[in-house]
């Protein structure tokens, strides 16, 4: 199944579409995405595995590989990391973004498959299918939805599923 999110800010979850957000820097071809741009890659990525935090819930429902989040993990944004694009432990020693978040945004995310095989330098990292801000602020190229949407999108989903980013 594919998961479409559409830039008019609606996700299609098979059964019914959903609010969400999308990168302040708009709906972006892939070739034009850039590191830092906030921009939303446009193409079908497929979901690698889903992540949660322990201490905000238990493992989702979902036939997908699910691992916890620990407290030193991240995931390299430094375009000239040889880790670019790929989970790292912090302290790193290049840029990387905290998975174990204070505002919650990342209590339960959803892996793409965007620049990752393999990642390509400057070309974007760390998109994710994660949790809403309370205000539906944009994110930084991701996709949100609320947790209740999320857990529903994650009961449905199978290996090899896909999130469709979908410019105007």
């Amino acid at each position: 199944m594919i998961f479409t999110a559409t830039a008019d800010g609606f996700l299609d979850m098979g059964a019914g579409r959903v609010r969400c957000a999308l990168g302040k820097g708009g709906v972006k071809p892939a070739a034009d995405k850039r590191e830092g741009d906030g921009a939303s890659p446009a193409g079908v990525w497929p979901i690698r595995r889903v992540l949660y935090r322990p201490d905000k819930g238990g493992a989702p429902t979902t036939a997908l590989s699910v691992a916890p989040i620990a407290p030193d993990d991240g995931w390299s944004d430094a375009p000239e990391d040889l880790a670019y694009n790929q989970p790292v432990k912090l302290p790193h020693a290049a840029s990387a973004e905290r998975m174990w978040r204070d505002d919650g945004l990342y209590d339960l995310v959803v892996v793409l498959g965007h620049n990752d095989e393999p990642p390509v330098a400057g070309m974007g990292s760390c998109i994710f299918l994660h949790l809403a801000r309370p205000d539906w602020g944009p994110t930084e190229g991701c996709v949100a939805v609320t947790r209740e949407d999320l857990e529903a999108l994650l009961t449905r989903a199978r290996p090899g599923d896909a999130i469709e980013i979908r410019g105007g």
